[in-house]
């Protein structure tokens, strides 16, 4: 996993150049949203398992079909999946809001995601439903001082619902 400052780094050594004011200007914002940044790593951690957890219960409300027989959480072992993908997926949220990127979201999340869903017979929309769920639950619990804060909170969220919505599941 690489963080905002490594890939931009990385992208002006692959090319022999020094860095211009595009780089500078990217590694100046990475660093005056890291308070923002940190903020929302804080409340994921201290609060992660409150935050799953109502992210489930207003999943299973919108859609209780899931929790029936036939559904995709029926059963208890199913029901377990189901919060710790919901975990999972709040997790490497968080190591993308942390980072500045969503490249790790690509690399360990997102990719293959397809292929497991499709042989387990598991729906995206649920799924689809829980990230937008994860994201506007600490959107609620988070105070911005600007709309530049609520939109980096937004990214990684953002990207996993964009991805996601983009595979024919």
């Amino acid at each position: 996993m690489q963080d905002a400052v490594t890939n931009i780094l990385n992208k002006y050594d692959l090319t022999g150049k020094y860095l211009d004011k595009t780089a500078i200007n990217e590694i100046n914002i990475y660093f005056s949203t890291a308070l923002t940044r940190i903020q929302a790593i804080e409340l994921i951690n201290s609060q992660s398992s409150k935050i799953i957890k109502e992210a489930a219960a207003k999943l299973y409300e919108e859609q209780p079909e899931l929790l029936r027989p036939g559904g995709n959480s029926y059963t208890t072992r199913r029901y377990a999946a189901c919060l710790r993908d919901i975990e999972y997926y709040l997790r490497y949220a968080s190591y993308a809001l942390i980072a500045g990127s969503t490249d790790i979201l690509d690399e360990r999340v997102l990719d293959g995601l397809r292929d497991t869903y499709n042989s387990l017979n598991v729906p995206i929309s649920p799924t689809v439903r829980s990230i937008k769920l994860l994201n506007q639950i600490i959107q609620k619990e988070l105070i911005f001082s600007n709309d530049v804060d609520k939109n980096l909170i937004n990214e990684p969220f953002d990207h996993m619902i964009q991805v996601l919505s983009e595979q024919d599941m």
